[in-house]
């Protein structure tokens, strides 16, 4: 067998499949000298336990702040544009690290990256808990970024290592109802957390500290990987500081336009150019690179082009909209932080029931394509049903259209990330795995800034509508949220409609997204599912290049 490029990625896996079945064999001794023993059961369980956890807490520190950021800010002395870069920057460093993260895992031992990236995550966590002001926070904010980053791309990426395609369904299910839950899940605790007087905010932060010192345990005792340090290759850290500065640059420009300056101005020409002509010598600089950090020939694997976009889409489509329900559910329909969390359940239970599902079914059957097509429909049938809530709207209807939501998402997020690493050659298993999450990441920060402009457009022409251009002198301006505590009974009820009728518009514009998602998963081609894992999938690429 000749071992192609990444650009021949069906074929190449195939042949790998063709073997693994009992196609044309490798010379004698080849396999079984380079093949490691497979973990069993209980072994992947055990391993599993430390990256669920690792990989819940990661992605917590996301969301967990949203319902705190207010008494943060208040406690801090914050201005509103510290309020919006508490999230941006841990969102930034997180979405700009993960490629790089993903190459290390090529060269380098999976183990100790996932264990380096929670300490980094501890590290963040730590300032940020004891932090003695907003400057310090925004810093702390990024250490924790990176770390998750590392997080998001390695649990993946090891799963993918231990595990083959064709078992992966079940574990990709649960994999994929962590990232939900802790996604969705992350408002309530947070809420929670403000509402008891004996903990606080603070405890935002501190909350995932033991349970990322746990997972780093737990990862010591069971994960066991073979080394594969491959000491001839060099990062290519050109690559990976034009690929961080162009995304960072984008994030940076979509989190403040519409909000410290016009879409259309000086400003945005600036931060567009910039970002581009820095992402344009990134793609120059990889073409040319012997070890690139993002392969281009992934881009020539239809599969992997096809579910990059879908991940795209549902990173701008889940992010986007429900990252505002949290807003909806205190101004529009006046509940408290704590209550706000916890309307978030119908979303969470959907998305982990639907997740483990599918993941079971993919792994009872071997069919695949099928839940994506289903999960980018229901999904986009979730945002239109969203897009008619108002004031008004009763919890139980709310709490069926976001169930819907969630449901379409859990089957269709994890599943194409097994999609694609089913179809690329296991030496860019890594970089495969890293660059569809990448993709997701940044399509969640663009949803999350563009949607949100939408949003603050919208209440911005209706308080003018409502009230008059004087209206902002009441905080009704779109860049600041109202107190409704201060205000009388007939303001505050005309106030929740403005939000609720925002919401709703913000839904209804995400929804062609995730039509754009139906359309892209329709194209992908199902293939068969691999019975190998990741690890024995290279050990048989590296006998097949020792044997020719």
């Amino acid at each position: 067998m000749t071992l192609t490029s990444p650009a021949d990625g069906p074929e190449s896996v195939v042949a790998e499949d063709a073997i693994a079945l009992g196609g044309s064999p490798l010379p004698a001794g080849a396999v079984d000298d380079a093949t490691p023993g497979r973990m069993s059961r209980r072994e992947v369980v055990q391993a599993l336990s430390g990256l669920m956890l690792g990989m819940f807490v990661s992605i917590l520190a996301s969301t967990v702040v949203s319902n705190a950021l207010p008494r943060i800010i208040a406690d801090l002395n914050g201005s509103q544009s510290v309020y919006t870069w508490i999230v941006t920057a841990e969102l930034l460093a997180m979405t700009a690290t993960v490629p790089l993260w993903g190459k290390l895992a090529d060269i380098y031992n999976k183990k100790l990256l996932v264990q380096l990236s929670l300490l980094l995550f501890v590290a963040g966590s730590l300032i940020a808990g004891f932090t003695p002001d907003v400057q310090v926070l925004v810093v702390s904010r990024v250490v924790q970024g990176i770390g998750a980053g590392g997080m998001t791309a390695l649990a993946t990426i090891v799963l993918a290592a231990i595990i083959p395609p064709r078992e992966m369904g079940r574990y990709a299910g649960m994999f994929g109802a962590v990232f939900g839950v802790a996604t969705i899940a992350g408002p309530l605790i947070g809420g929670v957390m403000v509402d008891t007087s004996w903990l606080g905010w603070r405890w935002c932060f501190f909350i995932g500290v033991p349970f990322s010192i746990a997972a780093i345990a737990l990862l010591q005792k069971t994960l066991h990987l073979p080394s594969v340090r491959r000491k001839s290759v060099q990062i290519d850290w050109l690559g990976a500081f034009l690929i961080t500065a162009g995304v960072s640059t984008l994030l940076i420009w979509s989190t403040l336009a519409g909000q410290h300056f016009a879409w259309a101005s000086g400003e945005t020409a600036a931060f567009v150019i910039g970002g581009v002509v820095l992402l344009a010598l990134a793609v120059w600089v990889e073409s040319r690179a012997a070890e690139p950090i993002i392969p281009l020939a992934l881009f020539r694997n239809r599969t992997v082009t096809l579910t990059i976009i879908a991940s795209v889409l549902v990173g701008v489509a889940m992010f986007g909209g429900t990252v505002f329900l949290s807003q909806y559910f205190q101004v529009a329909l006046g509940k408290s932080p704590t209550v706000a969390g916890l309307m978030s359940l119908p979303m969470i239970f959907g998305l982990l029931v639907s997740s483990v599902v599918a993941g079971a079914l993919i792994t009872k059957f071997g069919k695949w394509k099928i839940f994506l097509v289903a999960g980018a429909a229901i999904m986009t049938a979730g945002m239109l049903l969203l897009s008619t809530i108002d004031a008004k709207t009763s919890v139980l209807v709310l709490s069926l259209h976001m169930a819907v939501l969630g449901i379409g998402v859990g089957m269709l997020m994890q599943n194409l990330v097994l999609a694609a690493q089913n179809d690329v050659p296991a030496a860019e298993l890594g970089a495969a795995t890293s660059t569809l999450t990448f993709f997701r990441s940044m399509g969640g920060a663009i949803g999350v800034s563009a949607l949100g402009a939408v949003l603050a457009n919208k209440v911005t022409s209706l308080t003018a509508q409502k009230f008059g251009p004087a209206a902002t002198a009441a905080g009704g301006s779109g860049d600041s949220v109202p107190d409704l505590t201060t205000l009388p009974p007939e303001i505050k009820a005309i106030f929740a409609d403005i939000y609720g009728t925002a919401t709703a518009e913000l839904f209804l514009v995400g929804a062609p997204i995730a039509f754009l998602a139906i359309i892209a998963v329709l194209f992908v081609k199902e293939k068969p599912l691999s019975e190998l894992s990741g690890e024995e999938r290279r050990a048989r690429e590296e006998a097949a290049l020792r044997a020719h």
